[in-house]
């Protein structure tokens, strides 16, 4: 009963010009259209408020503020503002400078700032932690901290090189803060908003501090699912591209066309997947710009399709190429099926026509009644898996504030995603044996979404709940 009635957790938040208090509240709410945010000074000019909900209740309501830039001035004035001998509360010479005209002229920026603090339970103190501490920064505190409120102090841009994280750990602990949180804006950590919100429990009341409990196993639960989503378009991809099959006739120039088709597609399915993964992280296509990925010349959407890709993953060719040598093929789909070329090996990398012929001996009988059978080749099956992994983990770690475009190196896909170490990750994608729902989906065309009967099926879904299994790997306790 005192859950639902409890009035939510009013936070302020502060501190000086351009430190990132809006980029605070689009990371937290991962809203990438809250605010404005800019490098450039005074961006925020008035107070603007969100809320933080469970289902239909609101737990918090957090108030962007304009940033301080006079408080040494300030802090001045509010020591002239009382003489000596009047006695007088901190808060309620905040009150009375309020009232002042000066409030609503030179200092109408921390008088905004003030007046919503005194009219919040907390306030979350933003710091840039890459700037010095100055003499400015300590009066800005001494200042808020008269409202009488509690002051978490939030230590933004932790990750950049510039930090000077230990500095502002002493210039605070001098002031009296010895409870701070360090968060990211940019790239928070997974369990960053878990922390900040275990620090503030710490300066609250004790029905305030269940609210953020509550809100903080909220956040766990909303980030396992997002995971679990991401896992499963990944899963779909997959088994969509494994499972898609083209037919065409043989001759040079028709096949070639429908080699074409047959890497269009997919590059196109690969789009859908970047974009409804984009999608469920909050995310933009603003946010990702993969045509800014070069691999020694050649685009995201046709390096799929390129050996220098496998070279630079290190993944192993399989049985295709030999069996395309076999087979004399005169189609080299190892440029992407762009040129023809005489004795040329089929595109293990690129289409795959034959994965060897101990297993596809029937088709290669059809080539010569006039029909090929174009399938794509578990190498183009291992880059769709590791760029797609990479992307996950890349949004999984981007906080809303950030700015400038994802851009996924080489590096990041060769290690599996970038951020998963060998013992997390079940699955070998550059030389280890596939999924079995790969190999499921190969004997099943009509799973592919791509093909025209497609029809949802209990086999289908079977397969791809087993290798979104396989894709989120150990459960790990929260």
């Amino acid at each position: 009963m005192t859950e639902t009635t409890l009035a939510p957790l009013k936070l302020a938040v502060v501190g000086h010009t351009n430190t990132g208090k809006t980029s605070l509240l689009r990371t937290l709410t991962r809203d990438t259209y809250f605010g404005e945010v800019r490098n450039s000074p005074g961006t925020t000019r008035h107070v603007e408020g969100v809320r933080l909900k469970i289902a239909d209740q609101t737990l918090i309501e957090l108030f962007d503020t304009p940033g301080m830039e006079d408080s040494m001035a300030l802090l001045d004035y509010l020591q002239r503002l009382t003489n000596e001998q009047e006695r007088m509360d901190e808060p309620e010479r905040i009150a009375l400078f309020l009232q002042t005209p000066e409030a609503n002229e030179r200092f109408e920026q921390e008088a905004r700032v003030l007046r919503q603090l005194l009219q919040s339970d907390a306030g979350l103190y933003v710091i840039d932690v890459r700037d010095p501490v100055l003499a400015k920064h300590k009066d800005e505190i001494r200042v808020l901290a008269q409202c009488g409120k509690p002051l978490l102090p939030v230590l933004n841009f932790t990750r950049s090189p510039e930090q000077r994280i230990e500095e502002w750990r002493t210039a605070l602990a001098h002031l009296g803060l010895h409870a701070l949180a360090e968060f990211d804006t940019v790239a928070p950590a997974l369990n960053g908003e878990a922390l900040l919100y275990e620090k503030l429990a710490l300066l609250v009341s004790a029905a305030h501090s269940e609210q953020l409990q509550r809100l903080s196993v909220d956040v766990a639960q909303q980030r396992q699912q997002r995971m679990q989503d991401a896992w499963r378009l990944l899963a779909e991809l997959l088994v969509d591209v494994a499972a898609w099959r083209l037919t065409s006739p043989s001759q040079k120039a028709l096949l070639e066309q429908n080699i074409q088709t047959l890497h269009e597609t997919i590059r196109l399915r690969e789009e859908a997947c970047v974009k409804a993964l984009l999608r469920r992280f909050n995310f933009t296509t603003r946010d990702y710009l993969p045509d800014h990925i070069a691999l020694e010349g050649y685009r995201w959407e046709t390096d799929l399709f390129h050996p220098e890709v496998l070279k630079e993953l290190g993944i192993q060719v399989g049985k295709g190429v030999a069996a395309g040598a076999m087979a004399g093929a005169t189609f080299d789909l190892l440029t992407a099926g762009l040129s023809l070329g005489s004795g040329t090996l089929i595109g293990a990398a690129a289409g795959g026509i034959w994965q060897g012929v101990d297993k596809w001996g029937q088709r290669l009988i059809g080539k010569w009644r006039g029909e090929t059978e174009l399938t794509v080749d578990d190498s183009v099956i291992r880059v769709l898996a590791l760029r797609q992994i990479a992307l996950i983990h890349a949004l999984a770690q981007r906080g809303h504030a950030a700015q400038t475009p994802i851009a996924i190196t080489r590096a990041q896909i060769a290690l599996d995603g970038g951020s998963l170490s060998e013992e997390s990750t079940p699955i070998n994608w550059r030389s280890g044996p596939l999924p079995e729902a790969i190999e499921q989906a190969r004997a099943h065309p009509e799973w592919s979404s791509l093909h025209p009967r497609h029809l949802p099926s209990a086999r289908r879904e079977q397969a791809i709940v087993a290798l979104v299994q396989q894709l989120e790997g150990p459960k790990v306790e929260q």
